[in-house]
């Protein structure tokens, strides 16, 4: 068999692989979208101007560090967000949009000071934190959400 054949071979079988699984997930009465929410991410989701709005529909509750590489408060609150995303795996998921490399985003929802944290529920922006922030700021904020 030649080294061609053999790469359609191995493609076709992972092709039956994720069909059989999305099948699985059909059958269980879960959509894929539903499947993608209740992923564990114990890493913030990097975000720019193109994945923004699948991720923000994407899972239920996400809280969104908006930053950049310049900005002294927010290399203070990053790894408060790397410890968060950690400990509430499971229950919210993080991520992180550089204000200069996502500026549309950005203007969006009126970024005008960083480090801005906006955490969005069913896809809609609900609550935030505007400046550096410590870790049991942020906590108390998100304990109302996690718990609804």
């Amino acid at each position: 068999m030649g080294s061609d054949a053999k790469v359609v071979q191995n493609e076709d079988k992972a092709l039956e692989e994720i069909l059989a699984r999305k099948r699985n997930e059909l059958l269980k009465g879960r959509t894929v979208s539903e499947s993608r929410t209740r992923e564990v991410l114990s890493i913030p989701v990097k975000l720019t101007d193109f994945n923004f709005s699948q991720a923000v529909a994407r899972y239920p509750l996400i809280v969104v560090d908006f930053w950049a590489a310049w900005c002294g408060p927010c290399r203070v609150v990053s790894p408060v967000i790397e410890q968060l995303a950690r400990e509430l795996a499971g229950k919210v998921v993080f991520g992180k949009l550089n204000v200069d490399e996502s500026p549309v985003t950005a203007n969006a929802f009126g970024i005008q000071s960083i480090p801005t944290i906006t955490i969005f529920k069913d896809g809609a922006a609900i609550d935030g934190i505007i400046g550096a922030a410590s870790k049991s700021q942020i906590q108390t904020k998100l304990l109302a959400y996690i718990q609804s």
